[in-house]
């Protein structure tokens, strides 16, 4: 289907100036029947991606971090309106690696005044919050039996801090899912889960 496509798509296209070419290998949420899939992505009218670009350095992506502290004056269109026709509220889809399918709800509209439909910044803080409240649920969760514990996350795993956002994807008629790749390298992610062994005393 043409928005997985996409989804793959993004991942050869993307510009990388820092972090990692290292995507989380996500799966691409569907619903559970051929009724569903049809109703929610193929008469859905999907929209297309929305990439973050940043300046200084130019690339596709913004650190979670930086969304979180809404330090964002590299984000290029930060401005822009998003979700313009979407009703009020979108799910966020998170298809991490060893865990159960992850969703909560955003608002589209920022109701500051005047009212009006997210900005781009205010939407890559909001993702950004979406993921840090993912990994702190899940950090308390066993990963599933067969799953690749590199993916892990919690503190002394894979943390927010460790993560870039690059685009967000409609991948049904009322959720997007965001890809993500690392800023930190799986290997020294892997160091902090081995203790720091002290040399014996004389």
């Amino acid at each position: 289907m043409e928005h997985v496509r996409k989804w793959t798509s993004i991942r050869e296209q993307a510009v990388i100036a820092t972090g990692t070419n290292v995507y989380i290998p996500q799966t691409i949420y569907q619903p559970f029947t051929e009724a569903d899939r049809v109703r929610y992505i193929e008469k859905a009218g999907l929209k297309e991606p929305i990439i973050f670009m940043t300046a200084h350095p130019d690339q596709w992506g913004i650190p979670l971090e930086d969304a979180l502290k809404a330090k964002m004056e590299d984000l290029l269109d930060k401005y822009d309106s998003m979700f313009e026709d979407c009703g009020p509220s979108v799910s966020i889809r998170l298809q991490w690696p060893g865990y159960r399918s992850w969703t909560k709800q955003i608002p589209t509209m920022d109701f500051k005044s005047p009212k009006g439909p997210i900005t781009r910044a205010k939407l890559a803080k909001n993702i950004a919050n979406c993921v840090k409240r993912f990994i702190e649920e899940k950090e308390k969760e066993r990963m599933e039996m067969e799953a690749d514990r590199r993916w892990r996350v919690g503190n002394r795993y894979i943390k927010v801090e460790d993560l870039i956002l690059v685009s967000l994807h409609h991948i049904s008629s009322g959720s997007w899912q965001p890809q993500l790749r690392l800023r930190t390298p799986l290997s020294q992610i892997q160091l902090r889960r081995t203790p720091h062994v002290l040399p014996p005393s004389a």
